[in-house]
């Protein structure tokens, strides 16, 4: 082909792009070239075949500015949308807009970094109703829900600064961006804990701050996690409430007990960390000695005496008193203090045998509690050999024995051994 038909061919199509780009209409994607920036601020942009638009200050950018030449200089080609005609036959120009063109290409991409998951940077440029809004050259909402994982009062404090946020919602046709800042706070957060749990080695000591009190225990921030030391772990003697012993903000030193990094748990003690109260137990409170002590607790069985803080011992019902005992409310109250006599310690399993009758006399004739059935046993043992039905009255409750035959069988004794002599 020769060299006058190339140009031919080059000048043919020349003519095709002028005249596709004289018939452009609003909605046309069209490229130019910059020409000049007038008195005004407006951008006079070339589009070919003598054929001129205008880009005014406010379609120059997605971004606010204050003059066109901190966004194009002359010479620049840049891709605008049509806005419109201008009906002015003498200057014959359209309305050009650069920052629509923009806006799109930042929501293409906006888009593709929300389905990838990918963080995003931008400044809080204002408070509005309900949250903030940024500037990404799109404007961005964030709920005040999502600004932080703790409650904000001043949403001030946000403005200006430049934060890390999460895409939750975008639909470019609606131009509709949904952000949140808490979101990246949780990762972070969660990062942390995990970091924080594998740390952790059951069986040691570490400090920690009280953080938070609840009826059941005390919640303990070990730096990235919090861990729980129960009511029951908190001393070594009973108390009610964790606030009896801690407050919020003391700082505690914590045995861990046990650490569940899958479910996010961590169990602590405070009591372990401090001397065991039954240590010298069986030397503070030998077999034989006399103490007083408070009564904690009643039940059916007998009442649990505090001899000091950790160190409870049982009063049984049949050690209460002489007499016969239906209920040992009958004897003690709680929060009663009395005097006790101990009668057996076994440290190992933190138990402490008392009496309070081992401390009374015995009623005279012998006329003792029943409660332990012992004397009217040994009674008919010494009588067995007497071949004599003896009637008897059955205490069922404690299976203890007041019997006839303790009665009748000394005058049946006495009687054979006259017989005897």
């Amino acid at each position: 082909m020769s060299e006058e038909n190339n140009n031919l061919d080059q000048n043919a199509s020349m003519d095709d792009v002028l005249k596709e780009v004289v018939d452009v209409k609003p909605g046309d994607l069209v490229s130019g070239e910059v020409l000049t920036i007038d008195s005004d601020k407006n951008v006079v942009v070339g589009l070919g075949g003598g054929q001129e638009g205008i880009v005014p200050l406010r379609e120059i950018s997605a971004s606010r500015v204050d003059d066109p030449s901190e966004v194009v200089e002359i010479g620049d080609n840049i891709d605008v949308v049509v806005l419109r005609d201008v009906k002015d036959k003498e200057q014959g120009s359209l309305i050009l807009s650069k920052r629509n063109v923009d806006q799109q290409r930042i929501w293409n991409e906006l888009k593709e970094k929300a389905d990838n998951d990918e963080v995003i940077e931008a400044p809080v440029s204002r408070v509005v109703k309900g949250g903030v809004t940024v500037d990404l050259g799109v404007r961005g909402f964030v709920p005040a829900s999502l600004l932080d994982t703790k409650f904000v009062n001043d949403l001030s404090e946000f403005e200006g600064n430049t934060y890390e946020f999460k895409i939750i919602e975008i639909d470019p046709n609606d131009h509709q961006l949904i952000l949140s800042r808490k979101a990246i706070l949780q990762e972070e957060e969660a990062e942390e804990r995990r970091q924080a749990l594998e740390s952790l080695e059951e069986g040691s000591v570490v400090t920690g701050t009280v953080v938070r009190l609840t009826n059941f225990g005390a919640f303990v921030n070990l730096g990235g996690v919090d861990g729980l030391v129960h009511v029951s772990e908190i001393a070594h003697e009973r108390i009610n409430h964790p606030g009896d012993r801690l407050e919020k903000g003391q700082e505690v030193e914590v045995k861990i007990l046990k650490v569940d990094i899958e479910r996010e748990r961590v169990s602590l003690s405070i009591k372990d960390t401090l001397p065991g109260p039954w240590e010298d137990a069986e030397t503070e409170f030998p077999a034989g000695s006399v103490v007083k002590g408070t009564v904690k607790r009643i039940t059916d069985f007998g009442a649990f005496v505090e001899l000091k803080p950790g160190v409870e011992g049982l009063v049984h019902i049949s050690e209460l008193a002489h007499k016969h005992v239906e209920t040992p409310h009958e004897v003690v109250s709680t929060g009663e203090e009395v005097e006790v006599k101990v009668l057996d310690v076994d440290a190992d399993r933190e138990r402490v045998s008392l009496s309070i009758k081992a401390l009374e006399d015995a009623p005279k004739g012998g006329n003792q509690s029943n409660n332990s059935g012992n004397s009217g046993k040994q009674r008919r043992q010494k009588d067995s050999s007497v071949n004599v039905k003896q009637p008897s009255l059955r205490d069922e409750e404690n299976e203890s024995t007041f019997s006839l035959g303790d009665q009748i069988g000394d005058q049946l004794s006495d009687f054979f051994n006259d017989d005897d002599e």
